[in-house]
């Protein structure tokens, strides 16, 4: 009956908030959100996010690594480069709304 339909109900509420609080972890970090509100505009390669972005190389490596390991972005290899944009659709909407809120 209904205990059943309330734990099945909790266990999707709790998959949903560990997605949401994953999500929020990855943007809560200055240079992953900078890197994300870049790579939300265009497709990027890693020397043109060092470049608009002035992260030094070490480390925006390692805050690539963890928006990959987050499903934040994608990459697309061509030859030796490396191209970085957003795996989902929502996290543009995610920043689209915290540009709205914040930066106009």
């Amino acid at each position: 009956g209904s205990s059943n339909e309330q734990r099945l109900s909790d266990s999707f509420y709790t998959e949903f908030f560990e997605v949401l609080v994953g999500v929020l972890k990855s943007i809560a970090n200055t240079d992953r959100l900078l890197i994300l509100c870049h790579v939300a505009k265009a497709e990027l390669k890693v020397s043109q996010i060092e470049n608009l972005t002035k992260i030094s190389q070490p480390t925006l490596s390692q805050q690539l690594m963890v928006l990959r390991k987050s499903n934040m972005v994608q990459t697309r290899r061509d030859g030796k480069q490396i191209f970085y944009s957003i795996k989902d659709p929502k996290i543009l909407e995610v920043l689209r709304v915290l540009h709205t809120l914040y930066c106009s």
